[in-house]
Parts: C-alpha cells; structure tokens; sequence
C-alpha cells in the first residue's frame, strides 16, 4: 500500500473514532468486564498466555476506550497505550485518573511507531487492530519494538464466514470502509515474521448471542454496537460458556472449521 492511501486511511480512520469518543460515556466503559472468559474469549486467552503482567513493559497498539491498557496497569504493569484517535486517548487518560492508574500516552499510527525505540517492550497487545492497518507494516513495527524473546498478543476478525460478513454488509455506521479482516495469508505473513506462533480461535456456534440480538432483542446493528452489549450484559449472558466449549471441541474435529469462526487469537514471540 502506498504511503499517501495509508495516510487517506488513517486520517478517515482518525477522524471516525474520534467521533466515537465524542459519543462515549467514560462510566460506561467496559474494563474487567472485557477480560471475562464467557464474554470476551480473546482476552481471557491472552491473560492466560501472558501470565503474570506486574512489572513487565506493555505497548498497546489502537487502543481504542483503553479497556485493556488500564487493565493491565492496574496488574501492575507499565503500560503504553498508543492510538491514532486523539479523542480516544483523552478517554483512556481521563478513566485512568478516575480509577487512579497511570498510563503512559502516546497518539501515533500502529504503521510507524515513531519514537519508541527498537528492543524496548516485553509485550506488545493489540485487539481489533490489524483488520485497521497495513498488517505488513504494522508486524514489522510490533516486531520491531519487541526485545529479544518478547511477545505479541492480537485478536481480530476473520474474513471467511458468510453469516457475519452479511451483518458487516449491514453494520456499515458502527464499522470503518476500510476494514479489511483477516485471511489465511495475513497469518502466514505473521509467522514469516516471527519465530513462534500459536492461534485459538473464537465465536462460530457461540454467534447464535448475535441472531438472538438481531431477532428477539431487535437490536440495530447500527445503532448498537453488538460486543459491547455482550461486555456490558455479561452477568445475564454465562450460558454462552457452553457454546464456547463446543466450538473448541467442533474445531479439534473439523480443524478447517476454525476460519469460520468470528475472531482468531495470537501469540507471537520474537526470536531471542
């Protein structure tokens, strides 16, 4: 991609959440809600991987209404949180002196992560990101930025399954068109870049959450932003826990079914 179409993408996509933010309630903002294992898979996996985070360096990349970041740094991490919305960083600085963290603020495209030196994370975490960005670029400034032996955690969207590129055909205001989710070549991309590299993914049988938002609750996928209902509902919504267990025991059988499913979860580690 040339260097002027991704400035003309991150200047729509800059502009997009900024207005986004200008929405937001900051008391309405999910935080350990998005680390719930029935909820928000993703996370939970990520946290299970990373183990404990107190004390390590975390860059996150896009990251949005900071849910993960203040999560992290109240772990006791130091924690980074980069995004090119500036609106959406005055959210995450304003919660964080709500909640009394500390986060270190930077508005930067994930494409060129100006300032941060080479070698100089032990993690770096981004969700819903990659399907945003030139991914090329982006993995070779995660990589980059990582020490020797650090690792990258990402979840994002998958582009295969019919059923939810229909609903992204319909959810055209909650979503950016430029949006681009990602493909069996984007994941080799990633493990050409790094030397170890592990995937889990997420939400095929557990999608009926969806269809039942769509057809009994009427929700309007543009004017509801459906993960966030699932974060903020979280307490009426356990019985997904099982529909989540048969999605991993559907992908142990039927392996290729995985790129069916809605998102894919990463671990990435740079070589020592």
């Amino acid at each position: 991609m040339t260097t002027n179409a991704n400035n003309l993408i991150e200047s729509k996509e800059a502009e997009f959440h900024d207005q986004w933010a200008s929405e937001e309630d900051i008391n309405d903002i999910a935080l350990d809600e998005a680390f719930q294992r029935f909820t928000a898979p993703e996370n939970s996996q990520i946290v299970e991987w990373l183990g404990d985070p107190k004390g390590l360096k975390i860059l996150e990349l896009g990251a949005g209404l900071g849910e993960a970041s203040l999560y992290f740094a109240k772990k006791g991490a130091e924690v980074t949180a980069t995004d090119i919305s500036p609106g959406m960083l005055k959210l995450v600085d304003r919660r964080a002196q709500m909640i009394g963290c500390k986060v270190n603020l930077q508005v930067v495209s994930a494409n060129e992560l100006t300032n941060i030196a080479d070698n100089s994370f032990d993690v770096v975490y981004a969700a819903n990101l990659l399907h945003h960005v030139d991914i090329q670029q982006c993995i070779r400034e995660a990589h980059r930025v990582l020490k020797p032996g650090g690792r990258a955690f990402f979840w994002d969207p998958v582009d295969y399954n019919p059923v939810v590129n229909i609903y992204r055909a319909i959810a055209t205001k909650v979503r950016t068109e430029d949006e681009h989710p990602l493909k069996i070549s984007d994941l080799k991309l990633i493990r050409s870049q790094f030397g170890e590299v592990e995937t889990k993914f997420y939400w095929l049988s557990a999608m009926i959450v969806f269809i039942k938002f769509v057809l009994i609750n009427r929700y309007n996928p543009n004017k509801v932003r459906y993960w966030k209902k699932i974060l903020k509902d979280y307490e009426k919504l356990k019985w997904l826990r099982a529909f989540h267990t048969i999605d991993q025991i559907l992908f142990k059988l039927i392996p290729p079914l995985k790129w069916w499913a809605w998102n894919i979860t990463i671990r990435a580690v740079k070589k020592s």
